[in-house]
Protein backbone atom coordinates (compact mmCIF):
# COMPACT_ATOMS: atom_id res chain seq x y z
CA UNK A 1 0.00 0.00 0.00
CA UNK A 2 1.50 3.35 -1.09
CA UNK A 3 1.65 6.60 0.86
CA UNK A 4 -1.45 7.91 -0.87
CA UNK A 5 -3.46 4.85 0.09
CA UNK A 6 -2.33 5.06 3.72
CA UNK A 7 -3.35 8.71 3.95
CA UNK A 8 -6.67 7.95 2.31
CA UNK A 9 -7.51 5.19 4.77
CA UNK A 10 -6.22 7.13 7.79
CA UNK A 11 -8.29 10.19 6.95
CA UNK A 12 -11.32 8.02 6.20
CA UNK A 13 -11.12 6.41 9.62
CA UNK A 14 -10.91 9.85 11.22
CA UNK A 15 -14.07 10.85 9.35
CA UNK A 16 -16.12 7.87 10.41
CA UNK A 17 -14.88 7.71 13.98
CA UNK A 18 -14.48 11.36 14.97
CA UNK A 19 -16.12 13.70 12.43
CA UNK A 20 -15.33 16.82 14.49
CA UNK A 21 -11.57 16.22 14.16
CA UNK A 22 -11.85 17.01 10.44
CA UNK A 23 -11.93 20.68 11.31
CA UNK A 24 -8.36 20.42 12.70
CA UNK A 25 -6.81 18.52 9.75
CA UNK A 26 -4.03 20.59 8.12
CA UNK A 27 -4.88 21.93 4.68
CA UNK A 28 -1.81 20.30 3.08
CA UNK A 29 -2.95 16.72 3.83
CA UNK A 30 -6.28 17.20 2.10
CA UNK A 31 -6.70 16.36 -1.56
CA UNK A 32 -9.47 17.74 -3.77
CA UNK A 33 -9.49 14.41 -5.63
CA UNK A 34 -10.34 12.61 -2.38
CA UNK A 35 -13.79 14.16 -2.40
CA UNK A 36 -14.70 12.48 -5.68
CA UNK A 37 -14.29 15.56 -7.85
CA UNK A 38 -11.32 14.47 -9.94
CA UNK A 39 -11.52 10.70 -10.10
CA UNK A 40 -11.30 9.31 -13.67
CA UNK A 41 -14.55 7.99 -15.15
CA UNK A 42 -16.55 9.43 -12.23
CA UNK A 43 -19.12 12.17 -12.98
CA UNK A 44 -18.33 15.58 -11.53
CA UNK A 45 -20.22 16.31 -8.32
CA UNK A 46 -20.58 19.59 -6.47
CA UNK A 47 -21.87 18.21 -3.17
CA UNK A 48 -21.20 15.21 -0.99
CA UNK A 49 -24.22 13.06 -0.14
CA UNK A 50 -25.19 11.60 3.21
CA UNK A 51 -25.70 7.85 3.42
CA UNK A 52 -28.85 6.46 5.11
CA UNK A 53 -26.66 5.09 7.92
CA UNK A 54 -25.51 8.59 8.90
CA UNK A 55 -21.89 9.73 9.41
CA UNK A 56 -20.85 6.44 11.00
CA UNK A 57 -21.91 4.56 7.86
CA UNK A 58 -20.42 6.97 5.35
CA UNK A 59 -17.22 4.99 4.66
CA UNK A 60 -19.05 1.70 4.14
CA UNK A 61 -21.54 3.43 1.86
CA UNK A 62 -18.67 4.80 -0.25
CA UNK A 63 -16.89 1.47 -0.46
CA UNK A 64 -19.97 -0.59 -1.33
CA UNK A 65 -20.59 -1.28 -5.03
CA UNK A 66 -23.47 0.78 -6.40
CA UNK A 67 -25.30 -2.45 -7.17
CA UNK A 68 -25.11 -3.69 -3.59
CA UNK A 69 -28.49 -4.28 -2.01
CA UNK A 70 -28.63 -1.36 0.44
CA UNK A 71 -26.70 1.20 -1.59
CA UNK A 72 -28.45 0.25 -4.79
CA UNK A 73 -31.92 0.86 -3.38
CA UNK A 74 -30.75 4.18 -1.95
CA UNK A 75 -29.14 5.35 -5.19
CA UNK A 76 -32.09 4.11 -7.22
CA UNK A 77 -34.47 6.34 -5.27
CA UNK A 78 -32.47 9.40 -6.34
CA UNK A 79 -33.20 11.35 -3.14
CA UNK A 80 -29.96 12.46 -1.51
CA UNK A 81 -29.26 14.74 1.44
CA UNK A 82 -26.04 16.79 1.52
CA UNK A 83 -23.37 15.92 4.09
CA UNK A 84 -23.02 19.35 5.71
CA UNK A 85 -19.65 18.67 7.34
CA UNK A 86 -18.01 17.58 4.09
CA UNK A 87 -19.52 20.50 2.22
CA UNK A 88 -18.14 22.91 4.84
CA UNK A 89 -14.70 21.30 4.58
CA UNK A 90 -14.73 21.53 0.80
CA UNK A 91 -15.86 25.16 0.90
CA UNK A 92 -13.15 26.08 3.40
CA UNK A 93 -10.30 24.09 1.84
CA UNK A 94 -11.10 24.28 -1.88
CA UNK A 95 -13.25 27.37 -2.52
CA UNK A 96 -11.80 28.09 -5.97
CA UNK A 97 -12.02 24.52 -7.28
CA UNK A 98 -15.52 24.09 -5.89
CA UNK A 99 -16.71 27.32 -7.55
CA UNK A 100 -15.18 26.21 -10.86
CA UNK A 101 -16.93 22.83 -10.69
CA UNK A 102 -20.24 24.46 -9.83
CA UNK A 103 -19.95 26.83 -12.79
CA UNK A 104 -19.05 23.93 -15.08
CA UNK A 105 -22.02 21.91 -13.84
CA UNK A 106 -24.41 24.84 -14.27
CA UNK A 107 -23.12 25.47 -17.80
CA UNK A 108 -23.58 21.80 -18.64
CA UNK A 109 -27.15 21.78 -17.35
CA UNK A 110 -27.96 25.02 -19.22
CA UNK A 111 -26.63 23.54 -22.44
CA UNK A 112 -28.67 20.38 -21.99
CA UNK A 113 -31.77 22.49 -21.34
CA UNK A 114 -31.53 24.02 -24.82
CA UNK A 115 -33.76 21.81 -26.94
CA UNK A 116 -32.38 22.95 -30.31
CA UNK A 117 -28.61 23.16 -29.74
CA UNK A 118 -26.37 20.17 -29.01
CA UNK A 119 -29.28 17.94 -28.09
CA UNK A 120 -28.27 14.36 -27.20
CA UNK A 121 -29.07 11.84 -29.94
CA UNK A 122 -29.94 8.20 -29.28
CA UNK A 123 -29.25 6.18 -32.46
CA UNK A 124 -31.55 3.18 -32.39
CA UNK A 125 -35.09 2.93 -33.74
CA UNK A 126 -37.87 4.90 -35.41
CA UNK A 127 -39.93 6.96 -32.98
CA UNK A 128 -43.10 8.91 -33.71
CA UNK A 129 -45.01 11.86 -32.16
CA UNK A 130 -47.46 10.77 -29.48
CA UNK A 131 -46.37 7.11 -29.63
CA UNK A 132 -44.70 5.31 -26.67
CA UNK A 133 -41.12 4.15 -27.29
CA UNK A 134 -39.84 1.77 -24.57
CA UNK A 135 -36.05 1.44 -24.40
CA UNK A 136 -33.68 -1.05 -22.83
CA UNK A 137 -30.49 0.91 -22.16
CA UNK A 138 -27.25 -0.82 -21.23
CA UNK A 139 -24.45 0.99 -23.09
CA UNK A 140 -22.52 3.26 -20.66
CA UNK A 141 -22.64 6.23 -23.05
CA UNK A 142 -26.44 6.11 -23.25
CA UNK A 143 -26.80 5.51 -19.52
CA UNK A 144 -24.81 8.72 -19.01
CA UNK A 145 -26.97 10.50 -21.57
CA UNK A 146 -30.23 9.46 -19.86
CA UNK A 147 -28.90 10.57 -16.46
CA UNK A 148 -27.92 13.97 -17.83
CA UNK A 149 -31.34 14.44 -19.44
CA UNK A 150 -32.95 13.81 -16.07
CA UNK A 151 -30.57 16.11 -14.19
CA UNK A 152 -31.09 18.96 -16.65
CA UNK A 153 -34.84 18.86 -16.03
CA UNK A 154 -35.75 18.61 -19.73
CA UNK A 155 -36.11 14.82 -19.63
CA UNK A 156 -35.84 14.91 -23.42
CA UNK A 157 -33.46 13.65 -26.09
CA UNK A 158 -33.56 12.97 -29.81
CA UNK A 159 -34.10 9.56 -31.38
CA UNK A 160 -32.76 8.81 -34.87
CA UNK A 161 -32.18 5.67 -36.88
CA UNK A 162 -28.85 4.77 -38.41
CA UNK A 163 -28.47 5.70 -42.07
CA UNK A 164 -25.81 4.34 -44.42
CA UNK A 165 -22.98 6.78 -44.99
CA UNK A 166 -23.99 8.87 -41.96
CA UNK A 167 -23.77 8.50 -38.22
CA UNK A 168 -27.56 8.85 -38.08
CA UNK A 169 -30.49 9.98 -40.24
CA UNK A 170 -31.30 13.59 -41.11
CA UNK A 171 -34.67 13.39 -39.34
CA UNK A 172 -35.67 12.24 -35.88
CA UNK A 173 -38.17 12.53 -33.06
CA UNK A 174 -37.77 14.22 -29.69
CA UNK A 175 -38.54 11.74 -26.91
CA UNK A 176 -39.71 12.63 -23.41
CA UNK A 177 -38.70 10.40 -20.51
CA UNK A 178 -41.75 9.38 -18.49
CA UNK A 179 -40.18 6.83 -16.16
CA UNK A 180 -36.82 5.15 -15.62
CA UNK A 181 -36.40 1.80 -13.87
CA UNK A 182 -32.77 1.22 -12.92
CA UNK A 183 -31.85 -2.46 -12.69
CA UNK A 184 -29.38 -3.89 -10.20
CA UNK A 185 -26.60 -4.26 -12.78
CA UNK A 186 -26.87 -0.65 -13.98
CA UNK A 187 -29.07 -1.22 -17.01
CA UNK A 188 -32.24 0.82 -17.35
CA UNK A 189 -35.74 0.28 -18.68
CA UNK A 190 -36.74 3.71 -19.94
CA UNK A 191 -40.36 4.55 -20.73
CA UNK A 192 -40.48 7.38 -23.27
CA UNK A 193 -43.05 8.93 -25.57
CA UNK A 194 -42.54 10.74 -28.86
CA UNK A 195 -43.00 14.51 -29.01
CA UNK A 196 -41.91 16.76 -31.92
CA UNK A 197 -40.30 15.81 -35.22
CA UNK A 198 -37.06 17.53 -36.13
CA UNK A 199 -34.52 17.91 -38.91
CA UNK A 200 -30.80 17.67 -38.18
CA UNK A 201 -28.84 20.80 -39.06
CA UNK A 202 -25.40 19.74 -37.80
CA UNK A 203 -23.84 16.81 -35.98
CA UNK A 204 -21.47 16.55 -33.03
CA UNK A 205 -20.22 14.28 -30.22
CA UNK A 206 -20.14 14.44 -26.47
CA UNK A 207 -18.65 11.85 -24.12
CA UNK A 208 -19.23 8.99 -26.55
CA UNK A 209 -22.74 9.75 -27.76
CA UNK A 210 -23.96 11.84 -30.70
CA UNK A 211 -25.39 15.35 -30.49
CA UNK A 212 -27.08 17.60 -33.03
CA UNK A 213 -28.35 21.08 -33.69
CA UNK A 214 -31.91 20.75 -34.94
CA UNK A 215 -34.98 22.58 -36.17
CA UNK A 216 -38.51 21.32 -35.56
CA UNK A 217 -40.81 20.27 -38.39
CA UNK A 218 -44.36 21.53 -38.77
CA UNK A 219 -47.07 20.43 -41.19
CA UNK A 220 -48.19 23.04 -43.68
CA UNK A 221 -51.58 24.51 -42.76
CA UNK A 222 -54.39 24.71 -45.31
CA UNK A 223 -57.72 26.52 -45.26
CA UNK A 224 -60.98 26.96 -47.14
CA UNK A 225 -61.71 24.40 -49.84
CA UNK A 226 -58.34 22.71 -49.36
CA UNK A 227 -59.14 22.10 -45.71
CA UNK A 228 -62.54 20.58 -46.56
CA UNK A 229 -60.90 18.21 -49.04
CA UNK A 230 -58.25 17.31 -46.47
CA UNK A 231 -60.92 16.52 -43.88
CA UNK A 232 -62.70 14.22 -46.35
CA UNK A 233 -59.41 12.43 -47.07
CA UNK A 234 -58.79 12.16 -43.33
CA UNK A 235 -62.22 10.58 -42.72
CA UNK A 236 -61.89 8.04 -45.55
CA UNK A 237 -58.35 7.04 -44.53
CA UNK A 238 -59.40 6.59 -40.90
CA UNK A 239 -62.23 4.29 -41.99
CA UNK A 240 -59.72 2.19 -43.94
CA UNK A 241 -57.51 2.03 -40.84
CA UNK A 242 -60.48 0.80 -38.79
CA UNK A 243 -61.20 -1.89 -41.39
CA UNK A 244 -57.57 -2.98 -41.34
CA UNK A 245 -57.50 -3.25 -37.52
CA UNK A 246 -60.80 -5.15 -37.47
CA UNK A 247 -59.84 -7.42 -40.36
CA UNK A 248 -59.22 -10.37 -38.05
CA UNK A 249 -56.27 -11.85 -39.95
CA UNK A 250 -53.01 -12.86 -38.30
CA UNK A 251 -51.33 -9.51 -38.92
CA UNK A 252 -54.19 -7.53 -37.39
CA UNK A 253 -54.32 -9.78 -34.33
CA UNK A 254 -50.56 -9.39 -33.78
CA UNK A 255 -50.90 -5.61 -34.02
CA UNK A 256 -53.75 -5.39 -31.51
CA UNK A 257 -51.96 -7.67 -29.03
CA UNK A 258 -48.67 -5.80 -29.24
CA UNK A 259 -49.76 -2.18 -29.75
CA UNK A 260 -53.34 -1.94 -28.52
CA UNK A 261 -56.33 -0.48 -30.40
CA UNK A 262 -56.31 2.24 -33.04
CA UNK A 263 -56.28 5.68 -31.33
CA UNK A 264 -59.33 7.90 -31.63
CA UNK A 265 -59.29 10.40 -34.47
CA UNK A 266 -58.83 14.07 -33.65
CA UNK A 267 -61.58 16.57 -34.44
CA UNK A 268 -59.12 19.32 -35.38
CA UNK A 269 -56.69 17.65 -37.77
CA UNK A 270 -54.38 20.69 -37.83
CA UNK A 271 -54.24 21.29 -34.07
CA UNK A 272 -50.83 19.62 -33.76
CA UNK A 273 -47.75 20.62 -35.72
CA UNK A 274 -47.26 16.92 -36.45
CA UNK A 275 -50.82 16.09 -37.49
CA UNK A 276 -53.16 13.41 -36.08
CA UNK A 277 -51.57 10.92 -33.66
CA UNK A 278 -53.44 7.95 -35.12
CA UNK A 279 -51.51 8.41 -38.40
CA UNK A 280 -48.21 7.98 -36.57
CA UNK A 281 -49.55 4.98 -34.69
CA UNK A 282 -50.49 3.39 -38.01
CA UNK A 283 -47.12 4.17 -39.60
CA UNK A 284 -45.35 2.67 -36.58
CA UNK A 285 -47.23 -0.66 -36.69
CA UNK A 286 -47.55 -1.27 -40.43
CA UNK A 287 -45.01 -3.68 -42.01
CA UNK A 288 -43.02 -0.91 -43.68
CA UNK A 289 -39.31 -0.58 -44.38
CA UNK A 290 -37.66 1.96 -42.03
CA UNK A 291 -36.48 4.04 -45.00
CA UNK A 292 -40.08 4.33 -46.20
CA UNK A 293 -41.23 5.16 -42.69
CA UNK A 294 -38.60 7.90 -42.61
CA UNK A 295 -39.87 9.39 -45.89
CA UNK A 296 -43.39 9.58 -44.43
CA UNK A 297 -41.97 10.95 -41.19
CA UNK A 298 -40.10 13.80 -42.88
CA UNK A 299 -43.07 14.82 -45.05
CA UNK A 300 -44.69 18.08 -43.92
CA UNK A 301 -47.86 17.60 -45.99
CA UNK A 302 -50.67 15.86 -44.13
CA UNK A 303 -52.45 15.33 -47.46
CA UNK A 304 -49.45 13.46 -48.88
CA UNK A 305 -49.13 11.24 -45.77
CA UNK A 306 -52.83 10.39 -45.78
CA UNK A 307 -52.74 9.57 -49.50
CA UNK A 308 -49.79 7.22 -48.99
CA UNK A 309 -51.50 5.56 -46.02
CA UNK A 310 -54.67 5.12 -48.02
CA UNK A 311 -52.72 3.43 -50.82
CA UNK A 312 -50.94 1.10 -48.37
CA UNK A 313 -54.11 0.15 -46.48
CA UNK A 314 -56.01 -0.55 -49.69
CA UNK A 315 -53.25 -2.89 -50.86
CA UNK A 316 -53.06 -4.68 -47.49
CA UNK A 317 -56.82 -5.17 -47.32
CA UNK A 318 -56.92 -6.65 -50.81
CA UNK A 319 -54.03 -9.06 -50.34
CA UNK A 320 -52.59 -10.56 -47.11
CA UNK A 321 -48.95 -9.65 -46.57
CA UNK A 322 -46.22 -12.32 -46.94
CA UNK A 323 -45.17 -14.18 -43.80
CA UNK A 324 -41.82 -12.37 -43.60
CA UNK A 325 -43.65 -9.02 -43.20
CA UNK A 326 -45.51 -10.07 -40.07
CA UNK A 327 -44.67 -8.01 -36.94
CA UNK A 328 -41.85 -9.36 -34.80
CA UNK A 329 -42.19 -10.23 -31.13
CA UNK A 330 -38.81 -8.79 -30.14
CA UNK A 331 -38.93 -5.65 -27.93
CA UNK A 332 -38.18 -2.30 -29.54
CA UNK A 333 -35.34 -0.09 -28.49
CA UNK A 334 -32.76 -2.65 -27.37
CA UNK A 335 -29.47 -0.80 -27.24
Amino acid sequence: MGPGSELYLEVSVELTSHPAQWLNIPREVLSFAFFGLKLPSVPIKVSMIQSPAGPQGFLSALLQPVFGSDSFQYLKAGRYSPTVLLQDIMLAAFPTQLAERRELHQAEMAELSNLTKNIPIFVCTMAFPGIPCPLHVFEPRYRLMIRRCQESGTRRFGMCIYENGKSFADYGCMLEIRQVEVLADGRSLVDTIGRQRFRVLSRGHRDGYHTADIEYLEDKKVSGEELQELQCLHESTYRLAQRFCEHGDLTSRHILMQHGPLPEKEEDIQASADGPTWCWWLISILPLDPSYQLSLFSCTSLRARLSQLQHILTALLQQPPPRHLLPEHSPRGRV
